[in-house]
């Protein structure tokens, strides 16, 4: 089972930002986020509990403004929830591990081999390079 932080933990952890964003479901500007342009190979993890998410080989440019990759790293990695706020009806990205807001997850990538658009906070991720990933 995955640790448990106090909201104390976080607000100490995290920037303010990536509070707002993991923990209070907010989102970052389009077209702002450390890894929108990130092209180093290696594993984008979860920034509060270090939780594979998403690998560099399924990243591409979607164009929306925020880092979009086609799967997850393993099935179990991500939890989809419905999401009906802000007047709209999408699906929620979270970290299966510890609950953190990712982002949303779209269909609407046809060009890519899953059709599926995670398109996640940079804020919400950390990054281990392939030469120190996990295998």
């Amino acid at each position: 089972m995955a640790k448990q932080y106090t909201d104390e933990e976080l607000k100490k952890k995290l920037t303010p930002e990536q509070y707002h964003i993991l923990r209070e479901k907010g989102t970052e500007q389009p077209f702002t986020g450390k890894f929108l342009n990130h092209h180093e190979n290696g594993m984008y993890t979860c920034a509060v509990c270090g939780a594979e998410l998403f690998s560099s080989d399924t990243k591409f440019e979607s164009g929306s403004g925020w880092p979009s990759f086609y799967e997850v790293a393993k099935s179990d990695a991500a939890r989809l929830i419905e999401d009906k706020s802000g007047g709209m009806h999408r699906v929620e990205v979270q970290c299966a591990n510890c609950g953190s807001h990712l982002g949303h997850v779209f269909n609407d990538a046809p060009d890519q081999p899953t059709g599926m658009r995670f398109c996640i906070n940079s804020a919400a991720l950390g990054f281990d390079p392939k030469d120190k990933a996990k295998k």
